[in-house]
């Protein structure tokens, strides 16, 4: 487990658009102030942590990927993101619990608005940080000649939110403080986890399944 800091770097436009002002909308002195404020203190409501391993790719076949540590993912998407690569980097990221917390209190005390905005800005965060670790994983593979494919997690395309399970089974117990519930949800919310292939430049394709998927309206839709 890592603990990261000075890494938040949150864009206040972005953060507005996110919560519904479109380019043509200008939002009023109240709210700029409260973003602003928000994002100024986010530093002491978060405490971003990551973990990743890296495990050879024992064996792709049909939509069956067996890694090293007898962990099997099971998805047509994933075998297809994988077939080409040597290795596979598992990883868990987090900001913690605090800020959703202080989330859910603002809502019970009825400040939806500072609710959602503080929302929107760990959203940001918890993507930042998981940038962070990809570039962190990108840089490894660098060092021994190799490439690093996209990220995927569970519950996108076909890998279904149960394979949760055989990636925290993957990370030889090293969870950066994330509880996996029954459900497969992970506690904090504000956590993402995931996979990234790492194989030869010439062969790691930037595989995007969205190509070839009718679903228009994916929320995950790249």
């Amino acid at each position: 487990m890592v603990a990261i800091s000075n890494l938040i770097d949150i864009d206040s436009q972005q953060v507005l658009r996110n919560i519904g002002y479109g380019a043509d909308c200008e939002p009023s002195a109240r709210i700029e102030s409260l973003i602003s404020d928000y994002i100024e203190n986010t530093c002491h409501l978060t405490e971003p942590l990551y973990s990743y391993v890296v495990k050879r790719i024992s064996l792709v076949q049909g939509s069956r990927v067996v890694i090293e540590g007898s962990v099997t993912f099971q998805s047509e998407v994933i075998a297809r993101l994988l077939e080409q690569c040597e290795k596979v980097a598992v990883f868990l990221v987090t900001i913690s619990g605090h800020l959703e917390e202080t989330v859910n209190q603002l809502a019970a005390d009825g400040l939806v608005l500072q609710a959602a905005v503080l929302d929107t800005i760990g959203s940001g965060v918890i993507e930042t940080v998981t940038d962070f670790v990809q570039e962190r994983i990108s840089e490894d593979a660098r060092t021994q000649g190799l490439c690093i494919s996209r990220r995927f997690s569970p519950g996108y395309c076909d890998w279904d939110i149960s394979e949760q399970k055989m990636v925290f089974r993957a990370m030889n117990g090293d969870y950066a403080g994330i509880r996996l519930t029954e459900q497969c949800l992970m506690l904090p919310q504000k956590s993402i986890s995931g996979i990234i292939g790492i194989g030869p430049c010439n062969k790691v394709e930037n595989y995007n399944p969205c190509k070839t998927c009718d679903k228009q309206d994916c929320v995950g839709r790249r």
